[in-house]
């Protein structure tokens, strides 16, 4: 194991007999196989016996992964492993286990605290009750968190591995899951812990810094939470009100649901017809319910399962158990359901089927057909600059298109992306009204539904934007549906966004008031997770380059979603910096090296998301901040406050009424660590996000920040001029082009 700092403690031997007194405590090794400490005559603890003893006086071992081993040193063989008794941490080679044949079980157990190893209230651990999973137990017992159902590919409510080295080796046994490996074999330094809070972390090992960056945990929302919506419910995170009935049910207790208690769940509205005449609603991306009550079989057909499930009045819901089992399997729930969250995140899509009566289900299909009706019409949404309108295209989205006079024939060569006709975009339109003028972007004068031909930026930026966005997905970028290449016409289809873009309400003084903490604080993070996405969990490392307020989208619950990635590059397998002639971005968003220097790299997008996040915060903008006791910069002016011990002084006064200190000042230290001068002191993203969403961290104290010092007091509007650096009797020329 490579040695970090600070020391991490993986494995405590005697985790309930902790030793207060070290002096003259022994370790050794007795009858040829076990392992002792003792202190003096006094046992404390020793290892359990091996069923085979040395032929020659063993040795013990620390293995470079982390597992120490009494060794037959003649034969090679190992006599006895820590790594068959796990603590709190799980890391590469080790397995956890649950063969109810052979005796074995072997799990994760929490500290008690974080000076005291013994066990604590929480294990992490297999469970193979039908379909297997890995579950988190309070005190025993009481679920916490379930990753979901094995379905054949991944763990049903967790998000997808981001890489194949990542993945964990499974071994079945008719069908069970007897044990998971964790991720042997792979050259990155790996590990999961479970936390004496009940949280799950996965952490990798920085080269450069030698500390740990936590990249994934869980549960990592309220929906992860077991029942948090109570039964025949579907939790839903991204939304303002998380819990959702099912179609066909209602709150048991309105009241209570209103003032977003859950507890009751959901009741059908109207009761199964066993007489005849049920139907299904299919819920798709969803984490399986809790096999509670169930019946199980793998060669059924789903058409039979679905059959089968009518012929039995208890039947509530049925789905295919293993989904790459080509349509065979079948899965039947029986009572209620509990513990459904929408996984949006999932490559492959898994379907609930959930009983309904007939009436029910005519009543789902007539609102779709109305939605589908008002979907057809022109709805024209005013958006900000820099981010384009729409009418409704085939159920809703948004609409920005760009012209080009010049146009090749093979343009739409390699997009991969669905072409809209232009016909149908005309007619969706009404044919591109230039009544609608709403702003200027970075494409040029922005209209409801179309870019004028004055566009400064060419095809390649047209052809950029495709190739960056067109294979992303993520809840918090804006997803690309389509594109029209037709003569000269150069046109991207997006998602419908209704709200706007963020600067939209954080700098206007009526809707500011709209964004509360809780929702501001939700769409830092949201921002965070986009970026965290791009830089490192998406296929292709991709760096944004003009990251600010006015690029995050916000949908109809006012989630953020990351726009515009017109300027984005994308960065080939370990390339860290690239330096650029053409730097091309917004005044007062730009890392002081890329400005400069033109030189960009993930640490470039951090600094951006530092100057949104101090904005956020405060109401105010960072270009052109106007403060009447000193000329800094709104980053300067946070980084003296925070000095000062004076950081709620940086608040928006609307948030008077709903801000939670920890986190407020918490978003503050993160932003100014993000904005330091020098790209090798900002943290990496999985850093960042780890900051924002732990509360009770230690963070690091933040240096001064890049551009302290505003030169005039009046904001800078536009510029457009070259820049020359001399570099070893050589001229660069570098185009500095603001947005």
């Amino acid at each position: 194991m490579t040695k970090s700092t600070p020391d991490i403690v993986v494995w405590v031997a005697n985790r309930n007999t902790p030793i207060t007194e070290p002096q003259g405590v022994v370790l050794t090794v007795v009858g040829n196989q076990t392992l002792v400490i003792r202190r003096g005559e006094i046992v404390i603890w020793s290892s359990e016996d091996s069923s085979s003893a040395a032929s020659t006086p063993p040795a013990l071992q620390l293995l470079d992964t982390g597992n120490l081993v009494i060794i037959d040193m003649a034969s090679g063989i190992w006599i006895w492993q820590s790594f068959d008794y796990p603590t709190d941490t799980w890391l590469p080679g080790m397995k956890m286990v649950n063969d109810v044949l052979a005796g074995l079980d072997k799990y994760l157990t929490s500290w008690r605290n974080r000076d005291d190893p013994s066990p604590g209230d929480f294990a992490f651990r297999i469970e193979n009750e039908g379909l297997c999973d890995m579950v988190l137990l309070h005190r025993g017992t009481k679920k916490k968190f379930r990753t979901g159902k094995w379905n054949g590919i991944n763990f049903d409510g967790l998000l997808p591995f981001p890489n194949s080295s990542g993945l964990p080796i499974m071994a079945f046994k008719e069908d069970r899951l007897i044990s998971v490996l964790a991720y042997a074999g792979c050259s990155i330094n790996y590990r999961l812990t479970l936390e004496s809070s009940g949280v799950i972390k996965r952490h990798t090992l920085n080269a450069r810094t030698d500390k740990w960056d936590s990249i994934r945990v869980n549960p990592r929302d309220s929906c992860d939470e077991y029942g948090t919506c109570s039964p025949n419910a579907i939790c839903k995170f991204e939304k303002p009100v998380i819990c959702e009935c099912f179609k066909g049910f209602a709150p048991k207790f309105q009241k209570d649901w209103d003032n977003q208690d859950w507890s009751g769940g959901c009741t059908r509205i109207r009761e199964l017809n066993c007489e005849g005449g049920d139907g299904f609603l299919e819920v798709e991306r969803a984490k399986y319910p809790h096999m509670l009550d169930y019946w199980l079989n793998s060669s059924m057909s789903l058409s039979e399962c679905r059959a089968r499930c009518l012929l039995n009045c208890n039947c509530t819901a049925y789905a295919n158990p293993i989904i790459t089992n080509e349509g065979y399997g079948c899965l039947m729930w029986f009572g209620d359901l509990v513990d459904i969250r929408e996984n949006l995140a999932a490559d492959i899509r898994q379907i609930v089927y959930i009983r309904l009566p007939a009436s029910e289900i005519e009543a789902s299909t007539n609102l779709e057909e109305k939605e589908k009706k008002i979907s057809a019409k022109i709805i024209v949404i005013s958006i900000v600059a820099g981010v384009l309108v729409s009418g409704f295209i085939n159920g809703g989205i948004l609409l920005m298109a760009r012209r080009k006079r010049q146009a090749k024939k093979n343009d739409d060569d390699d997009l991969e992306l669905p072409i809209f006709k232009l016909v149908t975009i005309v007619a969706a339109t009404n044919n591109f009204s230039i009544e609608n003028i709403i702003g200027e972007g970075g494409f040029g004068p922005v209209y409801k539904v179309r870019l004028s031909r004055s566009s400064s930026q060419g095809l390649e930026e047209f052809k950029n934007e495709v190739t960056s966005i067109a294979k992303l997905q993520h809840r918090n970028l804006v997803r690309l549906l389509g594109c029209c290449i037709e003569g000269e016409e150069r046109m991207l289809i997006y998602e419908y966004l209704p709200n706007k873009s963020l600067d939209y309400f954080v700098f206007n003084q009526n809707r500011m008031k709209i964004l509360t903490w809780p929702k501001r604080f939700d769409i830092i993070m949201g921002i965070a997770r986009g970026l965290l996405y791009l830089h490192q969990d998406s296929r292709l490392k991709i760096i944004h380059r003009d990251l600010k307020t006015s690029n995050i989208l916000l949908d109809g619950n006012l989630n953020p979603k990351i726009a515009d990635f017109g300027l984005a590059r994308a960065f080939v397998k370990d390339q860290s910096i690239v330096r650029t002639k053409r730097v091309v971005g917004t005044y007062g968003y730009m890392a002081p090296e890329y400005a400069i220097d033109g030189k960009f790299s993930v640490k470039s997008d951090v600094f951006s998301l530092g100057v949104v996040l101090l904005e956020i915060v405060s109401g105010k903008k960072n270009r052109g901040f106007n403060n009447h006791d000193n000329c800094h910069t709104l980053l300067g002016h946070a980084w003296l406050l925070w000095k000062d011990d004076k950081t709620l002084e940086l608040m928006d006064e609307c948030l008077n009424e709903t801000f939670v200190e920890s986190e407020l000042k918490r978003c503050v230290q993160v932003g100014l660590l993000c904005v330091q001068k020098f790209a090798d002191d900002r943290p990496v993203m999985s850093s960042v996000l780890f900051m924002l969403g732990t509360d009770g961290a230690i963070l690091p104290e933040p240096k001064e920040p890049a551009f302290f010092y505003e030169r005039s007091l009046n904001p800078i509007t536009s510029v457009s001029s070259p820049s020359m650096k001399s570099d070893n009797n050589t001229m660069t020329i570098t185009d500095l082009e603001a947005r």
